[in-house]
């Protein structure tokens, strides 16, 4: 049993790769264009352009959800969207209340931890990441010369 599941891993990582990525985008997309409810407390709205944090957060999410939707540079993606929710948990949320199902940072602190696990795991399969390795790495000649590399 461990076996197959084992070889299922990378499509199981990809699948949360892909739903986490596309949840994060949904609320960047929200906030900035106005769809899906608009930003959170807006009755719809959009948040003001160059607005501190609000509006770089928001970039952040879309920018960061839909690269690591993709597969696209996953690990630099996900490490500043982690940055970004906990951030978002520390200085937002953790002032209202010590655990997060008290302060409303349920959200951010879970999108936190779920990027940070894609920091560590990558992209898994079905990912843009992969699809660019393989090109490289077939395109590329074993080379015959070794060059000895001294510090």
């Amino acid at each position: 049993m461990s076996a197959r599941l084992d070889s299922a891993q990378p499509y199981a990582i990809g699948l949360f790769r892909i739903v986490v990525g596309l949840l994060f985008a949904c609320h960047g997309a929200a906030s900035l264009f106005g769809v899906l409810g608009g930003a959170a407390g807006s009755d719809g709205g959009t948040i003001d352009a160059g607005t501190w944090p609000g509006w770089y957060a928001a970039v952040i999410q879309l920018v960061c959800g839909s690269l690591v939707l993709l597969g696209l540079g996953t690990r630099a993606a996900a490490f500043l969207a982690s940055g970004s929710m906990a951030y978002a948990y520390f200085d937002v949320h953790q002032s209202a209340a010590l655990w997060p199902i008290e302060n409303g940072g349920e959200a951010s602190a879970m999108f936190c931890w779920a990027f940070l696990l894609l920091v560590f795991t990558g992209s898994g399969a079905l990912g843009a990441d992969r699809l660019f390795a393989r090109r490289t790495a077939s395109g590329r000649e074993p080379s015959t010369e070794q060059t000895t590399v001294t510090a």
